[in-house]
């Protein structure tokens, strides 16, 4: 039997955190002509602490006088980011997890990169949203810079600095944050996280079928199904073959699909105003509507024939979708061409087929990004997955896990002299890879076993005085009930 825990005669109170957090704020004089670091005298930085003689840097301002006024924040965080409190965590570690998985059995190899990159990374086009989304601005170097809104360019960035180094093809993936400033919607946000895959070096069809694949193992994982998840595929060279037919320059192209990428997301009308804008004849503009609005591949081969690019690539993915075992997942949708410049052939995006959520993920080829870096062009073709939409769907179909805190030991000293013999105790069990919460105050077993119940501990190990003179501990399973005394070198 255990011996009998000591009763704390103490009652410890615990007040509620507020949720207005108080800094003080100085009261500073208010200068119309403050003057840079730079021009402060010498005289002046020799009296303030951080000077050099201080051990500061020459210049610098002493630390704001600390007084009694204070000033209430919001304890939010910036509209459109998110805390991770544990249970977030957990969700958030869990979802990760799977990613790293299914790149783990597609043969990946996990990179990643700064979260601030040179904004020049990103200042491709003209007209590309993702301009106007930037969180940008200029260091202390005077260098402009921005918090990455997407994670292609930096691969696109870490490839060329590798060059000939790199032996092709790669299979790189990376999980990173995300910033763009844009209108938040359910499932959209300002900080955001993505799983990114990406297969370089292979020119073929190949690779697209294959990263398809990995999104459908994704959602398989997960509980997802055809009927809950659809593919839409298309190909940017389906456009390039209807403006070649009518003229219309090549240095458009880019232009082009940018505006048509908004078509289910501003009238129609809006649409045929911007392409004319853009320099598209109206003839031109109605034709390419008219394909846009293609969902059979038969139909769009009766159209572009059976000679293009286009439609052979489109072709070869739908056979290789048998070959993988997803045809279901997929369809043909000519107006997917994707908001980025960078896309050149097959493009697809993962969608909800209920129609309450927007885009899962989304990806294609993009054979010719590197040489806007300055780089040779190498073949290539990823995608990106965001974190957000994701969870919004499992939300939606009833899949998110219960994820519980779970810890397999709580020890626990009976006696607060038998703290150190406690810690021992712990220590020992977390040497052979075993999880503990050790109980930290003298608390009542009352208290123990809530908190045991709590972080769902299988065992409860106390450590009491006379079990412990003879080298020994108690050990409670939590899920029968079942007790005993052990030699603390049996501890496992």
């Amino acid at each position: 039997m255990f011996s009998s825990a000591v009763s704390s005669s103490l009652l410890i109170l615990h007040k509620p955190l507020a949720r207005v957090i108080r800094f003080p704020i100085p009261k500073l004089p208010l200068s119309p002509n403050p003057r840079p670091l730079s021009s402060l005298s010498p005289a002046a930085s020799a009296l303030t602490p951080n000077a050099v003689g201080a051990g500061g840097r020459a210049g610098a301002l002493s630390p704001a006088p600390i007084t009694e006024d204070l000033q209430k924040i919001d304890v939010n965080p910036p509209k459109g980011t998110r805390d991770f409190p544990p249970e977030d965590m957990r969700l958030r570690n869990w979802l990760f997890y799977h990613f790293r998985e299914v790149s783990r059995l597609f043969g990946f190899e996990e990179v990643d990169f700064p979260v601030l990159e040179s904004e020049a990374l990103y200042i491709r086009k003209a007209g590309e949203e993702i301009r106007d989304q930037l969180y940008c601005f200029e260091d202390r170097g005077n260098r402009r810079v921005a918090l990455r809104p997407e994670l292609t360019p930096s691969l696109a960035r870490l490839v060329i600095q590798k060059g000939k180094s790199l032996s092709l093809p790669l299979k790189w993936f990376a999980v990173g944050q995300c910033w763009r400033y844009e209108r938040m919607t359910r499932g959209r946000r300002r900080e955001h996280y993505q799983w990114n895959m990406d297969i370089i070096g292979v020119p073929e069809v190949t690779a697209e079928a294959e990263l398809i694949s990995s999104i459908v193992t994704f959602f398989k994982r997960l509980g997802i199904t055809a009927s809950d998840v659809g593919f839409k595929v298309s190909s940017r060279k389906v456009l390039q073959e209807v403006l070649r037919h009518y003229s219309i320059p090549e240095a458009l192209f880019g232009k082009v699909c940018i505006i048509i990428d908004k078509i289910e997301k501003i009238p129609v009308d809006d649409i045929k105003s911007e392409l004319k804008s853009a320099g598209v004849s109206e003839e031109a503009i109605e034709q390419l509507l008219q394909v846009l609005s293609i969902k059979s591949l038969t139909k769009l081969e009766e159209i572009l024939g059976d000679a293009g690019e286009a439609v052979a690539d489109l072709k070869q993915l739908f056979s290789l979708a048998e070959k993988f075992g997803y045809s279901e997942w997929i369809q043909f949708d000519a107006s997917i061409v994707r908001g980025l410049a960078y896309y050149t052939g097959i493009v697809f995006e993962g969608f909800d087929r209920g129609g309450k959520l927007r885009a899962i993920c989304g990806g294609g080829r993009y054979d010719r990004l590197l040489s806007t870096f300055g780089g040779d062009d190498i073949p290539a073709s990823g995608f990106g997955f965001g974190d957000a939409v994701i969870v919004e769907l499992l939300k939606e179909k009833g899949l998110l896990p219960e994820l519980s805190l779970q810890v397999e030991n709580i020890v626990c000293a009976l006696d607060p002299g038998l703290q150190g013999a406690a810690a021992t105790v712990a220590t020992i069990l977390r040497g052979k890879g075993q999880s503990v919460d050790l109980v930290l105050e003298n608390k009542p077993l009352k208290w123990v076993f809530k908190r045991a119940a709590r972080i769902n501990a299988n065992r409860l190990i106390l450590v009491g005085d006379s079990e412990w003179q003879r080298g020994m501990v108690g050990v409670k399973i939590l899920s029968s009930g079942e007790q005993h005394e052990i030699k603390l070198d049996e501890l496992e």
